[in-house]
């Protein structure tokens, strides 16, 4: 039923994501990190903010990366905070936080395992996870099916904030699907492979599937410092 193949053409993929909030908390970026991760919180003051997606329009953006640094950052204020990754297409969330993927979202959807079999505990406090688990067939089915909907609503009672990575949007339609389950996301966009028709269009699908598009987030994007995350908030969608 399911696909445990590692694509060879990906090899890339198999390096460890920088979680630079971890290794360099001090630093530039991981202020930026952090100025997300307050934009967030302050995006709609009277309805928290709890369960948000963060994606792209194309691959290649650092939206895995972008997810798990701000997981981070939410889960160093305290804060119980579970990253989701829901890319059951391309997962790499296991490579950022070196960890194996033999079960996670998928196996939980489709078996009767219980939440504490796959959620992942990490070293660092206050920060769990939920891996992909092997690719499946048909993930968008398995995403807009009610134990995902179930899932999210269950998770929202133990967790503060919930970090979800998901496909690009062009690319298939699982964050469309998606969207309508969480209170807001966030589109990441590589600016120095930036495609705004691309990045565009990704805001169209999103609009019309009525998601709550809180902000953009511009990956090396660089601002008279070494600083290369910044984050802009859009209050009109």
């Amino acid at each position: 039923m399911f696909n445990n193949k590692r694509n060879k053409k990906s090899k890339f993929i198999a390096e460890p994501r920088n979680l630079i909030v971890k290794t360099h908390p001090k630093s530039p970026v991981s202020e930026q990190y952090r100025t997300i991760r307050t934009n967030i919180i302050y995006s709609a003051i009277d309805h928290p903010v709890q369960k948000v997606i963060f994606t792209s329009a194309a691959p290649g953006a650092g939206k895995s990366t972008t997810a798990a640094n701000v997981a981070l950052a939410f889960a160093q204020t305290g804060k119980r905070t579970i990253l989701i990754d829901a890319d059951l297409r391309r997962p790499t969330i296991h490579y950022s936080f070196e960890t194996t993927n033999n079960t996670g979202l998928s196996t939980l959807i489709v078996s009767d395992l219980s939440l504490n079999e796959i959620v992942k505990k990490t070293s660092d406090e206050n920060l769990d996870l939920i891996m992909a688990g092997p690719i499946p067939p048909n993930p968008a089915e398995l995403l807009q099916s009610k134990k995902m909907q179930n899932l999210l609503i269950l998770l929202a009672e133990h967790y503060d904030h919930i970090i979800i990575d998901t496909p690009p949007v062009l690319s298939v339609t699982d964050t469309s699907i998606l969207s309508r389950f969480v209170d807001g996301v966030v589109l990441v966009t590589n600016v120095q492979a930036n495609n705004r028709d691309e990045l565009k269009k990704a805001k169209e699908s999103l609009t019309n599937s009525k998601a709550n598009i809180i902000g953009i987030v511009l990956n090396n994007k660089k601002i008279n410092t070494n600083e290369s995350y910044y984050y802009y908030y859009n209050d009109q969608n």
